[in-house]
């Protein structure tokens, strides 16, 4: 059983009864009871006065890349500041009337997951105005094996967005706690900062290993499988295929009117990679990308996670495709509310400048520079020293 830091705040003695609290969180932040963590504080008797909602609005189900405006929250009545509507970051005139800010937000332990640069936003905020920041630590749910991180690291000077600030790797097996820790020694030194750690999680626990089991973070992060396939299959993004979007399971399949899907299922398979095994099928989406539209396609089954490269396996497939479909594949924009005009998308998912170009190699070269652009070993001894599990 795994006891989040929402659960061990509630349980510490400390006098907030006079402190006005802004919590950034939204619906799928739960206390092992399954209880709305801002639900649970005000039951007891936390004063909670603002919330702050990140990218999906409190309720997580906005729909991925919009605006989210602010609002009134229907179970505690409390005013939403949204962070990804008019601004990003919480302003001067948000943090005037709060004592502290307070973070319960879940992850998915990848870099172009937004919760994660909502996060930073406002440290940088709270290091602004002078507010201290309280982190409720929350496990990763793709492990936290450093053996298991996948690159590239980001490069800030080309490739920084919304859905990557900072030089982390894409698969980073941090939690947030850890990441703060590392954020604030590297860039809010005056920040006032306290993680409080989870309890009952080891690093190389997975989601589908503990309880309470997962509660879906988005509304295409329905389950842990999705969880895990996605530093590889969210690559998709920049694609003209489906990465199942507007289907039962988003992340978990590919697919397009004209794949090959039988002959790509082959092929996948045939490259060995551990711990995935594909098949095909064929869907159509109800929204999204060839919505209507009947899709031949390939669902991956991940049959032994601590083994699985996501990311590597994501370039792999998008590779295959790339070479045996060369008139239909593309590469496509992907707007949203941060990047309105979706250009460069592939680069800002991956971190590095002129990314595409990877996959012009002929296939030998590129399984040996993609195995290359995906070791991250270096991160291990960057990060350790913030390491709190």
């Amino acid at each position: 059983m795994v006891f989040f830091g929402m659960d061990r705040f509630l349980e510490q003695a400390v006098n907030f009864q006079q402190k006005r609290i802004a919590l950034v969180t939204n619906q799928a932040a739960i206390t092992a009871s399954y209880i709305p963590s801002r639900h649970a504080l005000l039951a007891a008797g936390f004063p909670v006065t603002k919330l702050f909602s990140p990218e999906h609005g409190l309720d997580s189900i906005g729909e991925d890349g919009r605006l989210m405006p602010n609002g009134t929250d229907p179970l505690t009545g409390l005013p939403i500041v949204s962070l990804y509507g008019t601004k990003l970051q919480p302003s001067a005139d948000d943090l005037a009337d709060i004592d502290v800010v307070i973070v319960d937000l879940p992850d998915i332990g990848c870099r172009f997951y937004t919760y994660l640069w909502t996060l930073t936003h406002v440290m940088e905020a709270c290091s602004q105005y002078g507010k201290p920041l309280i982190l409720l630590d929350r496990p990763n749910p793709l492990s936290g094996r450093m053996d298991h991180i996948e690159g590239p690291i980001l490069d800030e000077t080309t490739c920084s967005s919304f859905i990557g600030r900072w030089a982390i790797p894409l698969r980073h097996s941090c939690t947030f706690g850890e990441l703060a820790r590392f954020w604030q020694h590297q860039r809010f030194s005056n920040l006032s900062l306290t993680v409080v750690k989870a309890e009952g999680w080891c690093r190389a626990d997975f989601s589908r290993d503990w309880q309470p089991s997962f509660v879906p973070t988005s509304p295409a992060m329905v389950n842990s499988e999705a969880a895990v396939l996605y530093p590889g299959l969210g690559l998709l993004e920049a694609t003209n295929l489906s990465e199942g979007r507007g289907t039962a399971t988003p992340f978990q399949l590919a697919g397009a009117p004209w794949l090959d899907a039988y002959t790509l299922t082959n092929q996948f398979n045939a490259t060995g990679i551990p711990g995935v095994i594909a098949r095909a099928l064929t869907f159509t989406p109800q929204s999204g990308k060839y919505a209507g539209e009947l899709c031949q396609g390939v669902m991956f089954h991940v049959t032994d996670a601590t083994v699985f490269k996501a990311v590597w396996s994501g370039l792999l497939f998008i590779k295959l495709v790339y070479d045996f479909h060369p008139d239909e594949f593309s590469w496509a924009p992907y707007p949203t509310y941060v990047n309105p005009t979706g250009k460069q998308h592939l680069d800002k998912l991956l971190g590095i400048p002129d990314s595409e170009s990877l996959f012009e190699q002929p296939f030998a070269s590129f399984r040996e520079t993609g195995q290359t652009v995906t070791d991250c070993r270096r991160w291990a001894a960057i990060i350790e020293p913030f390491l709190l599990y």
